[in-house]
Order: C-alpha cells, then structure tokens, then sequence
C-alpha cells in the first residue's frame, strides 16, 4: 500500500472512531426524532456525528469536499470528496434493532475509492480500497465465488422502498435464489463483502448509502452497480445491485433487465 493510501486509511478508520464514540454512547439513551422533508428520520446523534465528522475532516483535508446526509454538501466537484452517512439505517437505531452503522466513503474523480462499513453494535469493521483490498476487523475477506443464482443467498433492506415495476423485477429474482433476508442495512453489505452472501438489491438510495459499501464490496472482488449496470457516481441516485462478483453480476442483470 503506498503511503498516500494508508494516509487516507488512517484518517478514515480515525472517523469511524470518533463517530463510533458518539454512537455507543447514545445507543442506549431515547432519541430526539424528527422528520425530515422526504419523511425519513434524523436523530440528534446523526447530527452530532455528521458535525464532527465534518470538523475532521475540514481541519485534516481542507481541500477535500464533503457529500453528507445531514447538512448541505461542499467542493463535491474536488478530485476527493468524503461521502458520509452517519446512521445507516436510523429507523433501526430508533428503534433499538442493531444493524445500524457509520458510513465513511472517499470518491475519488468522483468514483468510489475507499469505504468504512463501521458496525458499533458488534464491533465489526469493514475497509476497503476499490479494486485492490479489503479487511474485515484487520483480516482480509473475500466474496464468494459464486456465478449461478442457485444456491445464493440474497438480501434487501425493504422491499416497500420500491416502485413502479421494480418490485416485479425485483419478485422474479427472487423467485431464482435460494433465500433471501430482508433488514440488515449497511451490514448486509459488508457481509456480501466476507463471502457469507451473494446478492444485494435495493432502491430509493443516494450516494451516501452506497459509496463506503462499493469501495469495501469491490476492494473484495465484488460488483456494484444501478438495475441496468451503469456505476455508482456522486450524481446518481435510486437502484443498487451488489453481488458477489462480475459473472455473477451479468446473471443477475439478465434477470432485472429480461422484462425491459
């Protein structure tokens, strides 16, 4: 790894940390919730690790631009952008269901780059560099090698987040795998990258869902791209399909694509 790299590594496992320290201590404690515009949820511990984040962020990388969920983005047209979801998966942290974490992606030319799938609640982390490398808790994983539906183990975080006719393509995937869970937010994602699942499929998702999770699925051999292949950028939003790896991925495209 040159030393670049392993800076931006460095500094990128340093957020996880502080945003973590922020999460553990508010797990336990009720939530002040508010709506935001499009209905979702925030939290004042979105807001509180967002805001350090932030601060982190502008002190170490000045020129670096920030793409957040909670407060307006800046510099996003920077050769490095930090990408940032604070609580992936807020309704699950309201609500106490422990699959809730810190997301911590750095595009780069706008692509996906380096991602942190931080997981307060098991102490799990994963980092990734696109294309190159991925760990889990310090130890290197793998996606499985996989390149048939049958047999595979699919997730999705909530089938009522789609619409129009993607729930039929989403339905007659489905109907091809072996199982699929539903629910697991940014851990779903993170164990597509271990090799312990081989599908992931969702909409309505914005940049900040996905940019740490592309980073650490491809740095561990793995695909992701919208419904129709194009990939993940800072300007994209809706459709995400991850899977296990590129021959995979080209099966499962056929199946979303054969009702086009």
């Amino acid at each position: 790894m040159d030393s670049e790299t392993q800076k931006l590594i460095d500094f990128a496992e340093s957020l996880a940390d502080a945003g973590r320290e922020i999460c553990l201590e508010a797990m336990t404690r009720e939530q002040v919730v508010t709506l935001k515009p499009d209905a979702s949820f925030v939290t004042e511990t979105d807001l509180a690790i967002e805001r350090r984040l932030r601060e982190m962020i502008e002190k170490a990388f000045p020129d670096h631009g920030i793409f957040g969920e909670e407060f307006s983005n800046r510099d996003t047209d920077a050769s490095h952008v930090w990408v940032l979801d604070p609580i992936d998966g807020t309704a699950a942290f309201i609500a106490g269901i422990p699959v809730y974490g810190t997301l911590i992606g750095l595009a780069r030319d706008g692509q996906p780059y380096l991602g942190v799938i931080d997981h307060p609640a098991s102490d799990d982390r994963w980092i990734g560099i696109s294309g190159k490398t991925t760990a889990m808790n310090g130890k290197q994983v793998r996606t499985r090698a996989v390149a048939k539906l049958e047999g595979t183990l699919m997730t999705c975080s909530n089938p009522d987040f789609f619409e129009g006719d993607e729930y039929s393509r989403f339905r007659s995937l489905r109907d091809r795998v072996q199982y699929t869970q539903y629910g697991g937010s940014c851990y779903a994602y993170g164990s597509l990258a271990s090799g312990r699942t081989d599908i992931a499929i969702d909409s309505k998702m914005d940049p900040v869902d996905v940019f740490a999770c592309a980073a650490v699925i491809e740095g561990a051999g793995g695909s992701i791209t919208d419904w129709s292949g194009q990939p993940i950028s800072l300007d994209w939003t809706g459709q995400v399909l991850a899977t296990a790896n590129e021959q995979l991925h080209q099966v499962v495209l056929s199946v979303l694509t054969e009702q086009d």
